[in-house]
This record gives C-alpha cells, sequence and structure tokens, in this order.
C-alpha cells in the first residue's frame, strides 16, 4: 500500500479515514451535509483512491458515506419538521456559505417535484443538502424520505467513489500534486465567500434604495 503524504484539507481528510476507517467516511459526509468543512467532491474521491491501495474496503466505504449523508439528511429533516419552513431559514441562513436564496431554492425545487426532489436533488450541488429542510417542512413520511435519501445518495457516491478508485493506480501523480488540489480547495472556498459577501452587500444596498423611495 502506498503511503500517502497529502497537507492541508485534503490530508486532515486522509487522517480522519485513516483513523477511523471506512466510518471515518461516513462522519466527514455527515459533517458536509450539515455544516460544508470539505465538498463530497473532494471526501470521496479521496475515499476511493483509498480503496484502490487496499486501505480501506470499497462497498463498504459506499455504505459508509450513504448511511452519513442519510444521518445528516435527517438532522436537517426533523429541523424543519420542529420548527416549520420560515423558522428554520432564519435560524440556517445565520450560518457561513449559505445564503436565504439556497434555501427557497431547494424550497421550490421540492414544491415543483414533490418526492422526486428527493432523489434527483441528492445528485444537484446546492440542493443536495438543503432538500430535507423543505421535506421535514411538509412531514414528508420519514420510511418515503428514507428511501429516497438512501437511494440519491447512493448513486452520488457510489460515482464518485467510483472515479477515485479508478484513478487509484496513479495515485502517486495525484499526490505529487496534493498541493495543488488544496490550493484549488482553498481558492473555491475563497471564491464562494467573497461571492456570497458580494451578494449580501448587494442586496442590503437594494433594501436601503427601496426604504428610501419609500420614503
Amino acid at each position: 500500500m502506498t503511503t500517502l503524504e497529502l497537507t492541508g484539507l485534503l490530508g486532515w481528510a486522509e487522517r480522519v479515514i485513516t483513523a477511523l476507517g471506512e466510518w471515518g467516511v461516513g462522519l466527514l459526509v455527515l459533517l458536509e451535509t450539515v455544516f460544508p468543512p470539505l465538498p463530497s467532491e473532494v471526501i470521496l474521491p479521496l475515499a476511493g483512491f483509498l480503496t484502490a491501495q487496499g486501505a480501506i474496503s470499497l462497498p463498504l466505504v459506499v455504505v459508509a458515506a450513504t448511511l452519513g449523508a442519510w444521518s445528516g439528511a435527517l438532522v436537517l429533516y426533523a429541523l424543519g419538521a420542529r420548527l416549520g419552513l420560515e423558522r428554520s431559514i432564519r435560524v440556517l441562513a445565520r450560518l457561513p456559505l449559505v445564503e436565504r436564496e439556497d434555501f427557497e431554492r431547494a424550497s421550490a425545487w421540492f414544491e415543483r417535484h414533490g418526492r422526486a426532489s428527493i432523489f434527483f436533488g441528492r445528485l444537484i450541488p446546492g440542493v443536495r443538502s438543503l432538500i430535507s429542510l423543505p421535506a421535514g417542512a411538509a412531514r414528508m413520511p420519514l420510511p418515503v424520505f428514507t428511501v429516497f435519501t438512501l437511494a440519491g445518495s447512493g448513486v452520488w457516491n457510489a460515482l464518485l467513489i467510483g472515479a477515485g478508485a479508478a484513478l487509484g493506480g496513479s495515485y502517486g501523480t495525484v499526490a505529487r500534486y496534493a498541493d495543488v488540489l488544496n490550493y484549488v480547495v482553498y481558492a473555491a472556498l475563497a471564491a464562494l465567500v467573497a461571492w456570497l459577501v458580494v451578494r449580501r452587500v448587494r442586496r442590503g444596498r437594494a433594501g436601503t434604495g427601496e426604504r428610501l423611495q419609500e420614503g
């Protein structure tokens, strides 16, 4: 088995997986579902790399990642069911890297597509996690929510883990560029934060302008 020499966010994720095995992948996916410290697009291919090297089991990684996604989705489902959609949005919109519009987009997707949105929403970045909130607020039957969530999450996880496993034989090349991959992740996160700040500032100015006109 090849020894990994990753640093930064990738190194942290690799250490969690090495320490906890397949369930480390599940834990990271759970956290990513509720709070996005690392996107699944980074975690799952890395897990696939590790399965190709024999460090962890491919079938168990897919199962653990899917259960992690389902557990995180249940947290948001329960929040929506307990607080209702509007109160839940007000609470969660205070978190970094999310905006009220993101929740409203997921809610609109749920209203248009109903049960199918739970399955297909798990395949769409930006909707994948948040779709659980309107499902809970609408009191979708939990067994139905569970089946669609597990199915959609399983497809998404299997695709990304499988892609990482397919590249496992070339991991030496990937490891040499680990710093570049970290910079890409950092740059993407920085760009996202900057975009959210600009959007919030523009919305604040627009709201101020409307109040001045009304005055």
